[in-house]
């Protein structure tokens, strides 16, 4: 047993004042559609709904065994928030919570709850990395103890306890999917199992708007990603953590997946419909990887981390509308549509009977011969806008799939 391995298993012990081991079961469905004998390790049943609990609950004990209570500081609009909140009120000590303006109210409103009296939340910046600076200034101007969200030796350890409660419960599986953000669990968990289990395979999921560990991997060393796309937010970094990519440096290129953001959305989907649980889209990205690992964990016993179940329900449209667009079930199109009499029939005549119009709105109808159409067209199976695009070309329509146009769908769908 390595050094680290004996102080996540202690950093696990110390978790047991706090919670239960999170549920570690088989999954029938997922199992059955893969062809594998696939496991969920639920950590979207914690407390907080997320992992970021174990690392600040572990970064807080070794702290407070050092002396005299500090005052512990972060700067979060989510989960690791929430977690330091519950620690602080926990363990008794004072919190200073940074979050940027725009956070959503309800993610405030548990923060506050998880934190009570314990803490207080300084609301700054209209970006992260403004709240960032404004967490690190109060930290060199009143000697607070920052908690990184996932930069942290000791934050790392923490995280690494839902190895410990695999191995514990089940022994070394053949597979795990770890779910990748700043790269805390997933630096923890592979030190762990690296120490205790060498055999079982390791992939590696981050989303394909943040793929951060893919370009340090490429790199050999940590890189700033130009531009992130934040739809999930509990993952999409823009730079590894410097401390997990130490353990993460050598890992197979082959073996860190990017999971497609409407991809994704089809996963919480499903998992919502079918089996009743609730997934944020970082927590989904283990369960969506099966599909590209298909071929090869036929038969085996593989570990997929649910990683956070704080969904704001409020974005279920979207996800829903994501969703759609990934299965090819709804396009938006622009449609050029003729300034005559008899026109608009004409083209509904050529929808099909499982043709849905989701959208119809006019963009322009300043030219005298032709007006721009914004068209929302869903149906029950992709195929059959393959009939709908030749039927719109033969009557001479002219028109524009912009559905997969990220940038145009920003500002019209």
């Amino acid at each position: 047993m390595s050094d680290f391995s004996q102080a996540a298993r202690e950093a696990t012990l110390a978790l047991r004042d706090l919670f239960p081991a999170t549920p570690l079961g088989r999954n029938d469905f997922l199992s059955e559609k893969f062809g594998a004998d696939i496991w969920l390790k639920r950590e979207d049943l914690t407390p907080v709904r997320s992992y970021k609990l174990r690392g600040a609950v572990n970064a807080m004990r070794k702290a407070l065994d050092g002396g005299e209570p500090p005052v512990f500081v972060c700067a979060s609009a989510g989960n690791h928030a929430q977690g330091v909140a519950f620690a602080c009120r926990h363990f008794g000590v004072r919190g200073v919570i940074f979050m940027p303006v725009t956070t959503p109210q309800q993610k405030i409103h548990k923060t506050r709850t998880f934190g009570g009296e314990m803490i207080e939340i300084v609301m700054t910046g209209d970006y992260f990395d403004d709240t960032l600076a404004s967490a690190q200034a109060y930290c060199a101007e009143k000697g607070g103890r920052f908690l990184a969200p996932f930069d942290d030796a000791d934050v790392i350890e923490g995280q690494a306890s839902v190895g410990v409660e695999i191995l514990d419960e089940i022994g070394a599986p053949d597979m795990i999917v770890l779910p990748v953000g700043g790269g805390g669990l997933s630096a923890g968990i592979t030190q762990m199992l690296r120490a205790e289990a060498p055999n079982c395979a390791l992939r590696y999921v981050e989303p394909a708007g943040g793929a951060s560990l893919a370009a340090a991997v490429r790199a050999g060393e940590p890189v700033t990603l130009p531009r992130v796309d934040s739809f999930v937010d509990g993952a999409a970094v823009a730079r590894i953590g410097a401390l997990p990519f130490e353990t993460l440096r050598g890992i197979d290129p082959a073996h860190v997946l990017a999971a497609a953001e409407n991809r994704i959305c089809t996963t919480i989907i499903e998992m919502l419909n079918i089996e009743g649980i609730v997934l944020e889209p970082a927590g989904a990205m283990a369960i969506d990887a099966l599909a590209d690992l298909r071929d090869q964990i036929a038969g085996m016993r593989v570990v997929c981390i649910t990683s956070g179940g704080n969904f704001d329900f409020e974005r279920l449209p979207e996800v829903k509308e994501r969703a759609l667009r990934h299965a090819g079930t709804k396009k938006y199109l622009i449609l050029r549509m003729p300034q005559r009499p008899g026109a608009l029939k004409d083209f509904l005549n050529l929808l099909g009977p499982e043709d849905d119009i989701a959208r119809f709105e006019y963009l322009k109808k300043s030219a005298r011969n032709f007006g721009s159409v914004l068209l929302g067209i869903e149906t029950t199976r992709a195929e059959n806008f393959t009939r709908l695009f030749a039927a719109l070309d033969a009557a001479g329509f002219t028109y524009t799939d912009i559905s997969g146009d990220e940038t145009m769908a920003s500002f019209v769908i």
